[in-house]
């Protein structure tokens, strides 16, 4: 692997554990003690960063850094690895761009395979087999099972989001029922629960904006996704 990891953690016992268990399985390494060592030392696009939010005296130093590395590098892969258990913090983390949030303890073990697996979903991001799905408002991340629409967040069960992300990835072709029960990888999907996703669906979104209605029902076909206009 020639992936470069960068450690951002000042607890030095911490930074060597985890720098040492990420070198062992073949990544390269940078570690960081402090906000003004990473800023004057970094040069170059990593490949993933792992980011504790309290750095010194500063509790909310590494939320700063995210968006620094973020505004440097869009779409950089960003993992917090933190104490901070708190939800509205994870909620933060997640919505200035972390593509993960993890809390301590965290097993040396563990957290290699999490940097491996949000690696591979970056390296298929920019393949473009997993990009975020953006439209009219409307945001859709099937990786991370986000959604939001205006700025708001969306709560779709996994069916839901399934049908959402297959719809929208058609560009307008019509998905027939057959075509969106697969997606749903469910066994057996009647028209008629199919037809309820689809309205639950609709509900969420029109409780955010009355007037949506990119979700066009084609009689006794399925359905297809019409971008709004503009």
């Amino acid at each position: 692997m020639n992936s470069h990891i960068v450690v951002v953690e000042d607890d030095v016992d911490q930074l060597a554990n985890y720098s040492y268990a990420l070198t062992k399985k073949g990544f390269t390494v940078s570690g960081y003690e402090s906000v003004d060592e990473i800023q004057h030392a970094l040069s170059g696009q990593p490949s993933l960063v792992l980011l504790d939010i309290h750095l010194g005296r500063d509790p909310d130093a590494g939320f700063g850094i995210c968006q620094w590395l973020l505004d440097r590098y869009p779409g950089l892969p960003v993992i917090f690895l933190t104490s901070r258990t708190d939800e509205i913090d994870q909620i933060f983390g997640l919505r200035l761009g972390a593509w993960d949030y993890l809390t301590k303890p965290i097993s040396t073990a563990l957290l290699v395979e999490k940097v491996a697996a949000v690696l591979k979903r970056a390296n298929r991001a920019r393949r473009g087999l997993d990009t975020v799905l953006t439209d009219g408002g409307l945001i859709v991340d099937p990786d991370r099972a986000q959604v939001s629409y205006f700025g708001e967040p969306v709560s779709l069960t996994v069916t839901e989001l399934a049908i959402l992300e297959a719809l929208m990835r058609a560009e307008g072709a019509i998905l027939t029922y057959d075509q969106l029960a697969e997606r749903t990888r469910q066994t057996v999907v009647t028209n008629n629960t199919l037809s309820t996703h689809i309205k639950h669906i609709r509900r969420k979104l029109k409780a955010i904006d009355n007037s949506f209605d990119a979700l066009i029902n084609v009689y006794g076909t399925g359905y297809r996704w019409e971008s709004p206009p503009g």
